[in-house]
């Protein structure tokens, strides 16, 4: 009966230190070590192995060498040092795998950033990873391109989904390539619709303007040599359209984020490219004066007057070149 009451006692001493260690405050509980019950080198080391400052912990190399000092005439020294090297063991095994953890962690951490850095300019969405709200910004000046395929809709009844499908997919994926050349930020694709502006959510002073002039001669270039996969002997021709002036830019919606433009310059944009010709780009007047003013080494020419809905009858103007361009 003495027995189960001493060994009562000290299962409730030991809870008591844990409780104690784990509650503990400043300075750190420690348990007592006054009395006399080992070696004062068993001691000391006991003391470091509990120290406050990680650093001056003994690692387990330093261990390993104290017990086999200790131990050295002792017959259960092997059963220590093979104790102590499971520990070591597990302990850098456990290190290992939260290195291998942190490293996946990290690489799927990149992977969806650089899908977010697709989707929205890269500004924008560093604001939203760090969790910050995107207010929408006013601009200016920027110039916007609107592009359609003439004829998409009937070259569509002629083909399957699929032929379409890899019809848009080869043409967009050649302009998207040739636009990482300019300082341009493509809005979206929707249909055979492909929407691009310059001047925003960077400002680039008047240099949007000849970003889109210089972008869309070179997307025309293209469109000149593509061939379509499953109809080789037919000729896509691309319709053009580029205005320049003040928009608002924001994202819209928390589930699939669009970042989106909005305003008058917009919808005229699109509307340059809808009155249009195949394979021409058409201007607005305000681009053409930009054009004229600041970058005169396009090649630009007056269309005359058109009717714009919403504008009445306009001024507009084609862009056909570059001078020093080959022919």
């Amino acid at each position: 009966m003495s027995g189960l009451n001493e060994s009562t006692e000290w299962l409730n001493k030991k809870n008591e230190i844990v409780e104690n260690v784990k509650n503990g405050g400043y300075p750190a509980f420690r348990p007592s070590s006054e009395d006399p019950v080992a070696e004062e080198e068993v001691m000391q080391m006991m003391k470091r192995c509990w120290a406050e400052e990680p650093m001056e912990r003994p690692d387990f190399h330093q261990l390993k060498s104290i017990i086999r000092r200790l131990n050295k005439d002792n017959e259960s020294g092997n059963i220590l040092d093979n104790l102590l090297s499971r520990m070591e063991q597990y302990a850098n095994n456990l290190e290992a795998l939260v290195q291998e953890r942190t490293a996946d962690y990290l690489e799927e951490k990149r992977r969806c950033e650089e899908l977010l850095y697709q989707l929205l300019p890269k500004s924008v969405a560093s604001q939203l990873i760090a969790g910050k709200s995107v207010v929408a910004e006013t601009y200016d000046c920027v110039t916007i391109y609107f592009s359609d395929i003439v004829g998409f809709t009937a070259l569509s009844a002629q083909s399957t989904p699929l032929q379409v499908v890899d019809l848009l997919n080869d043409l967009y994926t050649q302009f998207d390539a040739i636009i990482e050349n300019f300082d341009v930020y493509k809005v979206e694709t929707i249909g055979d619709a492909y929407m691009v502006v310059s001047g925003l959510p960077v400002r680039n002073g008047t240099q949007h303007t000849r970003e889109i002039a210089s972008m869309s001669l070179a997307l025309l270039r293209t469109v000149e040599t593509f061939t379509i996969r499953h109809r080789p002997e037919e000729k896509l021709k691309l319709r053009i359209g580029m205005h320049t002036g003040p928009c608002v830019a924001g994202v819209v919606g928390l589930k699939m984020p669009r970042y989106c433009l909005f305003g008058d310059t917009v919808n005229t944009a699109s509307r340059m490219e809808s009155n249009g010709l195949p394979l021409k780009i058409h201007l607005s007047s305000t681009t053409y004066k930009m054009l004229c003013d600041h970058y005169p080494s396009f090649k630009l020419e007056c269309r005359g007057e058109v009717d714009l809905k919403g504008k009445g009858r306009v001024t507009t103007y084609w862009l056909l070149g570059k001078y020093g361009d080959a022919i």
